[in-house]
């Protein structure tokens, strides 16, 4: 076992963990701000990353994709997790389509934000001459983009097919019947390498642009 892959995979690992939790924070204070206190009630207003972890997305799929990087397989590097969706009543809220759009991109943005503000941070450890730190920045800030873009597909229960939902005007009943075969058809749809190459593509070239922003010469 190599231990500086071992290392390097709990570091993204903690990394993701704390994406997460910003990302479902973003929802639920997004929610709390346009009428909706559920998730509040529900003390989901938090960066406390207990109340966000899902057995399975926080924990087992992500450990499984260090294992699988870890025994050399691509697949690995682009299995990312998710936590436990924020409760939104959208009865709650005060321009119930627009709200809506709102409080589901909240989480893409907030993924934006913390890789902005993971960079700027990468660059002022270059500064001080930590390169270490600087590492961790820019791979945490890759992997918040990873979660931005992956989020917007438009496969249930992921952002994009909430945002399309609302467009489309698709009750939440029919929505939620479509939800529950979600993560299958997700599953399916990762296999295609078009669209692992799509994300990839997006996340590479935001990093890139807001990377040279900050003086990272070609990100």
């Amino acid at each position: 076992m190599d231990m500086n892959l071992l290392v390097e995979g709990l570091i993204q690992y903690i990394g993701l963990v704390i994406l997460l939790t910003f990302h479902e924070f973003g929802h639920a204070w997004m929610a709390l701000k346009c009428g909706d206190d559920t998730a509040k009630l529900q003390g989901r207003v938090s960066l406390n990353p207990l109340v966000h972890i899902d057995p399975i997305g926080t924990v087992a799929i992500p450990l499984f994709a260090l294992f699988l990087s870890m025994q050399g397989s691509g697949l690995g590097s682009f299995l990312i997790g998710w936590a436990r969706p924020v409760p939104v009543n959208p009865y709650n809220l005060r321009n119930q389509k627009l709200d809506d759009i709102l409080v589901t991109l909240a989480g893409p943005w907030m993924n934006v934000l913390l890789a902005i503000a993971l960079i700027g941070l990468g660059r002022l450890f270059l500064f001080a001459g930590i390169p270490v730190a600087v590492e961790v920045c820019l791979g945490w800030a890759f992997i918040s983009l990873l979660l931005c873009f992956f989020n917007l597909l438009p496969i249930p229960p992921l952002d994009g097919s909430q945002v399309v939902r609302c467009l489309l005007n698709i009750s939440y009943e029919a929505y939620y019947q479509m939800a529950r075969y979600g993560f299958i058809v997700l599953i399916i749809v990762l296999q295609i390498p078009a669209v692992r190459q799509v994300i990839a593509f997006l996340s590479d070239r935001s990093f890139v642009a807001i990377a040279r922003v900050f003086g990272f010469v070609g990100g």
